[in-house]
């Protein structure tokens, strides 16, 4: 019998050598609100800040629209909440038209629980071709109550 050791519990889901894409040269970002103090550069561009948030709680919108189609292999976002405990969700869709059309890639749901739980990691192995819109959809509180939405990073390969 033949066996080997696996590593359980990695904290980091995307190797650090994979090739991320530099977005700023290939998007076009729109977003639906923004705090001047956090702007949304500081999620795309990694080191370059603390990461977006809203100006305004409620459901936001990040597009990044493509000038060329883009074949997407890998989406990794993080999402922090070090004040507030709220249930938040994302929807993360794809287009190949750019304005219409979408087709959704996943819905998620999940916590966030000051000061124990204050981080979530989502990683995504996908095969998108011909990607000319990525858009995250964020519903900072799904019982409603006034939260601003908020991403660390969004990153592409």
């Amino acid at each position: 019998m033949r066996k080997q050791i696996i590593k359980q519990n990695s904290k980091e889901l995307s190797p650090p050598e994979l090739g991320w894409l530099d977005l700023e040269p290939l998007a076009e970002i729109e977003i639906s609100s923004e705090n001047a103090a956090y702007p949304i550069e500081s999620a795309i561009i990694p080191g370059t800040g603390p990461g977006w948030r809203a100006m305004h709680p409620g459901e936001q919108t990040v597009r990044l629209l493509f000038a060329e189609p883009l074949k997407i292999r890998r989406i990794h976002l993080k999402f922090e909440e070090k004040n507030q405990a709220r249930t938040q969700e994302f929807v993360l869709r794809w287009s190949m038209d750019g304005r219409q059309n979408y087709r959704e890639i996943v819905r998620q749901q999940f916590s966030f629980s000051p000061p124990s739980t204050v981080q979530e990691v989502e990683d995504y192995k996908v095969e998108l071709n011909g990607v000319k819109a990525l858009e995250l959809r964020i519903v900072p509180d799904i019982s409603g109550y006034a939260a601003c939405a908020s991403l660390m990073q969004l990153q592409l390969a």
